[in-house]
């Protein structure tokens, strides 16, 4: 069941898409302004968010453009009365995936999220089945075999890799790695992302000290060069 998360100020509006699209079997969550919102956003990993561009706090731009910057790829729905062009492209240029002026219709609305949520599942299915040279990680599964011999690799190492697989050759920071797989009051450093990224490689890699699959990007953290196979 896929999780929307609405911030909208209004809260005839706000109540009415929380009755849509809960009619429609999705679990919803909603904030009445930008900082919640954001909160919200950055805490509960929603897999789409519909955003008012006019909010109070923070407006939509701004939040758009802020989860980009902490590296969330959170599909986000902007919905707002605006209708001039520039504010369409000031709206995408931020971050969002697509734009939808007030008033709409529910059938357009739910086509959008319909169409947002399949690119959501398709990225996740990517990321189940991962082929590295002659290794074949599985995520579901939670394996790794090399051949017919099994890989050891504990659940954060796992965590780690299917954090790589789903950037899809996007650098992923050693901070993103922290929030997504140990979680902000963990209280890691820097450090353990690079610990682990050292024992993937030793276990993957044909040469650890001149890795193929994990590439270091300076200055950044690490992304993966990778045969996909997501058959």
């Amino acid at each position: 069941m896929s999780r929307i998360l609405i911030i909208e100020d209004e809260l005839p509006m706000r109540t009415a898409l929380k009755d849509i699209l809960e009619s429609e079997g999705y679990r919803v969550r909603a904030a009445a302004d930008g900082e919640n919102g954001l909160s919200q956003a950055v805490d509960e990993k929603p897999d789409l968010i519909l955003l008012d561009v006019m909010l109070p706090k923070l407006d939509g731009f701004a939040l758009c453009a802020e989860l980009r910057r902490l590296e969330i790829a959170t599909p986000v729905l902007m919905l707002t009365a605006k209708g001039q062009v520039q504010d369409r492209v000031t709206g995408l240029d931020s971050g969002a995936d697509d734009y939808l002026v007030k008033p709409f219709s529910t059938e357009e609305l739910l086509a959008r999220v319909r169409a947002l949520l399949r690119r959501v599942s398709a990225r996740r299915r990517a990321a189940r089945l991962l082929a590295l040279g002659d290794i074949r990680i599985d995520f579901v599964r939670m394996t790794a075999r090399r051949g017919r011999r099994q890989i050891h690799l504990t659940a954060k190492e796992f965590a780690c890799l299917r954090l790589l697989a789903e950037a899809a050759g996007e650098p992923v920071t050693r901070e993103r790695f922290l929030d997504l797989v140990w979680g902000y009051d963990a209280f890691p450093t820097t450090r353990t992302v690079d610990n682990h990224i050292a024992s993937l490689r030793a276990k993957l890699e044909p040469d650890a000290e001149a890795p193929r699959w994990i590439q270091t990007v300076h200055g950044v953290g690490y992304r993966l060069e990778a045969e996909g196979d997501h058959s």
